[in-house]
């Protein structure tokens, strides 16, 4: 399917500040692009971009005084498949992990892994290891947490979503990575587009999308505590740790967001994927 996709930031900025995003896809994704997603700036800016130490695809910029804006608008072709349910994949054993993954198994700044192993293994520990156990996390998180946007706050951790019982699709996850981390299973953080494909509309603001992914039998496997059922279009952005390393926008400094749109829409009458 093709899927048309892309951001819109405006941004008030007080004093000149540098300001890094994660705000293209995948490079992986590169050869599905039928047009290039490239950061646009008004006004114009040198940008310096990178691949970092997760694969993302990465930038930083001076942003000047006053009101800049962020914006691209871009065209994807990808699978029209629903996430892949690894109802076999089996848990590798810590000794048997690739070296690579094992930074997904340690605590991370919005996911406490020491203080919620204990927990981990007291509520999950009777599932069967590898995806069943995964599965029985994605479910306790989706049922006993609220999803609501009035209770997003920056600072909150995954101890805190436990602690509240409430959050936005960043906490979820946040508190899901920490308890499959406390389970011996790598969890790192993902963020991309997900629009209403496949599902009836969502009246919510528009916004990027958090989810995370499990490494079992081998690869990485897409897991989504907010919605716990397979959806169909995610364009993945980038993977880390949390959103620590994923952030949209990471400024040296004070600046306000003042407007942000997002689009992810199905383009009709695509046949074909790559």
């Amino acid at each position: 399917m093709l899927i048309r996709c892309g951001y819109d930031l405006l941004f008030d900025v007080p004093a000149p500040v540098v300001v890094a995003t994660r705000l293209r896809v995948l490079p992986s994704l590169k050869p599905c692009l039928r047009e290039p997603d490239t950061i646009q700036t008004d006004p114009a800016l040198p940008i310096e971009e990178w691949i970092d130490e997760f694969g993302n695809h990465a930038a930083r910029f001076l942003a000047p005084a006053g009101p800049v804006r962020l914006f691209s608008r871009s065209l994807i072709e990808i699978s029209a498949a629903p996430d892949t349910i690894p109802f076999d994949a089996p848990q590798h054993a810590v000794e048997d992990l690739p070296v690579e993954t094992l930074q997904f198994l340690l605590a991370s700044r919005y996911c406490e892994v020491d203080l919620l192993s204990a927990l981990a293994w007291d509520l999950f520990g009777w599932a069967p290891p590898g995806w069943p156990r995964v599965q029985a996390v994605l479910d306790w998180v989706h049922s006993k947490v609220m999803f609501g946007y009035p209770f997003a706050r920056p600072t909150k951790t995954a101890l805190d979503t436990l602690t509240e019982r409430t959050g936005v699709c960043r906490d979820l996850q946040h508190l899901a990575i920490a308890f499959c981390r406390g389970l011996n299973i790598p969890a790192r953080y993902a963020t991309g587009y997900l629009g209403d494909i496949g599902i009836p509309y969502d009246p919510n603001p528009m916004d990027f999308s958090a989810w995370f992914e499990v490494y079992l039998g081998g690869r990485w496997w897409t897991c989504d505590a907010r919605h716990n059922h397979p959806r169909i279009g995610r364009i993945l952005i980038a993977t880390g740790r949390d959103a620590v390393d994923v952030a949209m926008t990471t400024s040296f400094g004070a600046i306000v967001l003042k407007q942000f749109t997002v689009i992810t829409d199905e383009v009709q009458g695509a046949v074909g994927a790559p």
